[in-house]
């Protein structure tokens, strides 16, 4: 009799005992590692000539997995970034089988030793202040699409916080009253306050009052009532920014997206002189050095620095007595 095959098997124990039992990751991190094993598999198959549902784990090789990685950012044109968290994903579920499949061993310990791929870090592109008004003036507010999308960029330059935890909320998690703050739910499931301002709540009550909505549900909705999702607000900001940039013609250079707020948000705390450990907190980030690097992208902070630093400002100049000549010839008279 032929044996079966652990594969399906093993896949299967990876995302419920693994992930959601053993390590209860978030929905999100679910979903990445889903997509990430949608198209590795889809590749596999293609690979060897199998269906998707032939393919053992035996066929699985570090190669194939070099060879994924090579497409994805060759073909499907996925930043080094995306690529490394494919690799992550694939990574995890080969530690996984190590453990459970020990005549697999040498097979996982070859996925295991492929490295990730290092990648230059850009300074963060943010949005100047003309820039974001800017954007925020397109919305027809007239229209309850328009302003829930004006309240919801707002909000997202408000609290600097990522697009799908924005999209998230609910009123149960905003204080409306004093003090006015949101409950943000972050990365690795991480809880934050982020403070509120009173422009910011009066348009997500008027949003509110047009669209209502219970404590527990989604406040920003599509227009069927369903949750918002990140695709969509990506396409419409993309409108805002193209008509934005026949007033501020600088956002013609720029790509735009939910996330460049976030940038914007950091870089214009940092210029108003706001602590990085305040706006680590803001932000949610795990590790400060991932704030100190928004402290070298404004170009104001810079060129203020680079005044004080100004040798031609440190000369010394003698005091206004040694200055005036009729005080020198007087004293010289004695």
């Amino acid at each position: 009799m032929r044996p079966v095959d652990p594969f399906p098997g093993l896949l299967h124990a990876f995302f419920y005992e693994r992930l959601v039992e053993q390590r209860n990751v978030s929905p999100h991190t679910v979903k990445s590692y889903r997509d990430t094993w949608r198209l590795f598999l889809r590749f596999a198959a293609l690979r060897h000539k199998k269906a998707v549902v032939a393919l053992t784990l035996a066929d699985l090789s570090a190669n194939d997995v070099t060879a994924f990685l090579q497409h994805s950012e060759q073909e499907r044109k996925v930043s080094i970034g995306t690529r490394n968290c494919r690799l992550a994903a694939l990574r995890s579920f080969f530690s996984f089988v190590a453990e459970r499949e020990p005549a697999a061993v040498a097979q996982c310990v070859d996925i295991l030793h492929i490295p990730t791929k290092k990648s230059p870090t850009p300074a963060p592109q943010y949005l100047e202040l003309r820039e974001v008004e800017a954007i925020l003036d397109q919305p027809d507010r007239n229209c309850v699409e328009g302003q829930r999308d004006h309240a919801l960029l707002s909000f997202l330059y408000n609290t600097g916080a990522r697009i799908q935890e924005a999209l998230d909320v609910c009123p149960a998690a905003i204080r409306f009253d004093t003090p006015m703050c949101v409950r943000l739910f972050g990365k690795g499931r991480k809880e934050r306050i982020c403070p509120l301002w009173p422009q910011t709540i009066a348009l997500l009550k008027a949003l509110r009052k047009r669209q209502p909505c219970a404590d527990d549900e989604h406040l920003f909705v599509n227009r069927y009532g369903a949750p918002l999702g990140a695709s969509g607000v990506r396409f419409k900001l993309a409108q805002y920014v193209q008509a934005a940039a026949r007033v501020v013609p600088s956002l013609a250079s720029k790509k735009v997206s939910p996330h460049t707020f976030r940038h914007a948000t950091a870089v214009h705390l940092v210029a108003a002189g706001v602590d990085v450990t305040v706006i680590r907190s803001w932000l949610g980030h795990a590790h400060l050095d991932t704030t100190n690097h928004y402290a070298q992208a404004n170009l104001d902070t810079k060129r203020e620095a680079l005044q004080r630093l100004d040798p031609s400002s440190k000369i010394k100049q003698p005091p206004p007595w040694r200055r005036d000549a009729s005080v020198l010839t007087w004293l010289d008279s004695l």
